[in-house]
């Protein structure tokens, strides 16, 4: 499967959205990672439904969209409707789950799974055949800039060996304290994709930071 770094716009400038955005494009990236907080299902607030409308119609950059929200059965088809090309959500947030990821894909989206960091990987098992995308947070949830859980890497070597045993072929990606030593070990474990915020947008070269990250693992 391809390696992608899908840097997370949560740690950009809103101020200087765009400007932001088109920095890290020229690294030749495909895709952004877009982080979507209610302020219930984790404690901070970030941005609905418009944000994804708008970014879909100023890049042409994949939009991975990450609900971090309560009842995503109600809100996960607005964002695919809205251009979101991935709505991931969180198996902790449905009690429908199967149901959610079916409506994101009747809507043209590819349907993606979360889980938190204390979610097994066998709670998701019923519903992997249905998933385009698993992502494992490496932290918790909810904030940037955290630390990263190394206990995740087996977590991912787990779900890489269950996806083979089960004959899929979905995405693994990786969020949380990413940089270009722990994506090395995600990488090893059996991720593709991976999600990185502060390590991009802090830095004074963010196209540098992508191409560490690529260089990395091999890219």
């Amino acid at each position: 499967m391809s390696i992608e770094i899908a840097p997370s716009i949560l740690s950009a400038n809103f101020s200087n959205l765009m400007q932001d955005i088109n920095k890290v494009k020229d690294s030749g990236i495909h895709m952004l990672h877009v982080d979507v907080m209610d302020g219930h299902f984790v404690p901070n607030i970030t941005f609905g439904s418009k944000m994804i409308a708008d970014l879909h119609k100023s890049t042409s950059l994949k939009l991975d969209c990450h609900l971090m929200i309560d009842n995503p059965d109600k809100f996960a088809p607005e964002f695919a409707k809205a251009g979101g090309d991935v709505i991931m959500v969180h198996l902790e947030a449905s009690v429908h789950i199967y149901r959610v990821l079916q409506e994101i894909k009747n809507f043209g989206a590819k349907a993606g799974l979360v889980l938190n960091p204390g979610t097994p990987v066998d709670a998701a098992r019923e519903v992997l055949p249905l998933v385009d995308q698993v992502l494992i947070m490496t932290v918790n949830p909810g904030f940037g800039g955290q630390k990263f859980i190394p206990q995740m890497v087996n977590k991912v070597q787990e779900l890489a060996e269950l996806r083979d045993n089960l004959g899929l072929k979905f995405n693994i990606e990786v969020d949380g304290g990413i940089n270009d030593i722990t994506i090395k070990d995600c990488a090893a474990a059996g991720a593709n994709i991976f999600v990185a915020g502060s390590y991009v947008f802090d830095a004074s070269d963010p196209i540098s930071q992508v191409n560490k990250l690529l260089a990395a693992v091999g890219q």
